[in-house]
């Protein structure tokens, strides 16, 4: 399937030019390459030098030995083959891929002219080197001319019906390639459409409560009312931004955290801290907008919001054994009675790992870990080679 993929790539949908061998399943098995197609060209004609022999022996109904001369035979059936591949190769660069495009009879047209050169060629070459037989005796013997011409028609029915096999074969690779295509776009956009539903319900609760904390505020601490005002602006900037793009980086989803957590840290005090720890060279990591947002919601409400004197939330990133691996931790109830927490991490870490799947297959996982003493931590390891810029491991 990714070599059919890859040559509709390459080819921009038209298929390639198929070796007779490839309709054997065993042939399929090594990807196409000049030395290869060399290679199964030798073994062609080799085959077909045998099949001519032995219709030979059955067409005279006499002894091998007496009728068929072997090594004449396999060099001719191996020049044959020679010409038609370095003409197939040549014909195809020269004419700009026109043979792979060609359809009905110019195709047929075009390979029987090209049989009948090489079988002509390969025939008057071969009894040239091997028997010193002169070319121009063998060019005017009208019975070899109709003999290579049978041949020239056999082996060009031959290589039609290969080409159309295919083509037949290239075209439900690259249907089943749209399908799968199609079911995973559906599958990431489902994704999308859950955690859009899931913001949509979390944000106006928290719009509302911001705002009567700011109005609260207002006449008592006007300065924190200022500042919670500032911030709340800022995350609703970050927000927006993040909605409207197909992806983000950590630079960007880290400052949206900030600017959630600044706010929320007006209302709960000294019961909220926080930390982001980000190295440089993880900035610029790309992730889709939105992926740690409800993991930080999740964190305040089930783990340091039930907790009364509080805790901390550490939002930290760094590379672990070819992945990057982002965790946020809290040092809130943790699983307990008094705020349980489901061990699977509840509908939105459900929905964040249908999301990772959906964008990264078995690439990209959630894990919900318990900390000593206290709180939870939730990790995500994320494929490293998708990110724009070189990270280096850590050491």
């Amino acid at each position: 399937m990714k070599n059919s993929i890859k040559c509709a790539t390459e080819n921009d949908g038209i298929p390639p030019l198929a070796h007779p061998l490839e309709l054997i399943p065993v042939f399929r098995r090594w990807p196409r390459s000049m030395g290869r197609n060399l290679l199964y060209t030798i073994i062609w004609s080799c085959g077909m030098g045998l099949v001519l022999a032995a219709l030979e022996v059955l067409l005279m109904r006499e002894d091998f030995e007496s009728t068929v001369q072997f090594g004449p035979l396999m060099l001719m059936s191996n020049l044959i083959g020679l010409l038609i591949h370095a003409g197939s190769v040549l014909s195809n660069r020269l004419l700009d891929g026109w043979p792979r495009r060609a359809r009905g009879l110019p195709r047929i047209l075009f390979s029987m002219t090209l049989m009948g050169f090489s079988v002509i060629t390969g025939i008057t070459l071969g009894n040239l080197i091997w028997n010193g037989t002169d070319p121009t005796i063998l060019l005017t013997n009208r019975t070899v001319l109709v003999e290579s011409l049978v041949i020239a028609a056999a082996v060009a029915l031959l290589l039609y019906m290969v080409r159309s096999a295919a083509e037949r074969r290239f075209a439900r690779a690259m249907e089943e390639a749209r399908q799968k295509e199609f079911v995973a776009l559906s599958a990431r956009m489902l994704a999308e459409a859950r955690l859009r539903a899931l913001q949509a319900q979390i944000e106006p609760h928290f719009l509302y409560n911001t705002l009567a904390n700011v109005v609260s505020l207002i006449g008592p601490r006007p300065a924190q009312a200022q500042h919670m005002l500032e911030r709340f602006i800022d995350y609703l900037r970050a927000s927006l931004a993040a909605s409207r793009s197909e992806e983000a980086t950590l630079a960007s989803e880290t400052q949206l955290i900030a600017a959630y957590l600044d706010v929320l840290a007006v209302r709960m005090g000294e019961r909220l801290r926080y930390r982001i720890e980000l190295p440089d060279e993880l900035r610029q990591f790309r992730i889709a907008p939105m992926l740690l947002q409800p993991v930080v919601e999740n964190a305040i409400a089930h783990g340091l919001e039930p907790k009364v004197e509080g805790g901390e939330i550490v939002v930290s990133a760094s590379v672990e054994d070819g992945q990057v691996c982002v965790r946020i931790s809290d040092t809130g109830v943790g699983l307990n009675e008094a705020a349980p927490r489901k061990p699977g991490g509840g509908v939105g870490l459900s929905n964040l790992r249908e999301r990772l799947r959906s964008l990264h297959g078995a690439a990209a996982k959630v894990e919900l870990l318990e900390n000593q003493p206290c709180g939870m931590t939730v990790r995500l390891m994320l494929p490293l080679n998708e990110s724009p810029t070189s990270i280096p491991s850590a050491p």
